[in-house]
């Protein structure tokens, strides 16, 4: 039997990381941890391209977009939904990770989750501490994880190591 794994390294590999303006007291948190991450497995911030969209459902489309250029080897979405009075946070929870599960298809880029929904802004602040508890961490990670899993699969990914 043999198992590939991806690593907690990828130095040289280049990540896109869309990050969503509404509930900035939230995402720029999110976009701090994943930075750090990022850091943490030897990827230089030369190597990094954040995306601003307004909010979190046009996550997505940027997402989907930035792995078409060909640059990235992965893309680190970071949003955040809080659960109001009216189903609109269903509607736009649904179409953020469908779009998302979509893209990642369509392209063959890893698109690492780090959209929070949460009951409330609370929820959301526990979501975001310092270090690799931060949900923004854990995207980036998993974002790496699969890039580099993808590179050892020799698929073509774009832009890594061989």
């Amino acid at each position: 039997m043999h198992t590939l794994e991806g690593s907690d390294h990828a130095k040289g590999f280049r990540f896109a990381i869309v990050v969503a303006r509404f509930n900035d007291f939230i995402t720029d948190r999110l976009l701090a941890g994943a930075l750090e991450a990022l850091s943490a497995a030897g990827i230089e911030s030369d190597d990094v391209t954040v995306l601003r969209v307004p909010g979190s459902y046009e996550i997505p489309i940027a997402a989907q977009r930035a792995a078409e250029t060909g640059r990235f080897n992965a893309v680190i979405c970071l949003g955040c939904l809080i659960r109001g009075e009216t189903p609109h946070f269903d509607y736009i929870a649904q179409a953020v990770s469908h779009g998302l599960t979509h893209a990642a298809a369509a392209t063959g880029v890893p698109m690492a989750f780090g959209v929070l929904t949460t009951n409330s802004a609370e929820e959301a602040l526990a979501r975001v501490p310092a270090g690799s508890g931060n949900k923004g961490w854990e995207a980036a990670m998993a974002g790496v994880e699969m890039a580099t899993l993808l590179a050892r699969l020799g698929d073509g990914c774009p832009g890594g190591p061989s």
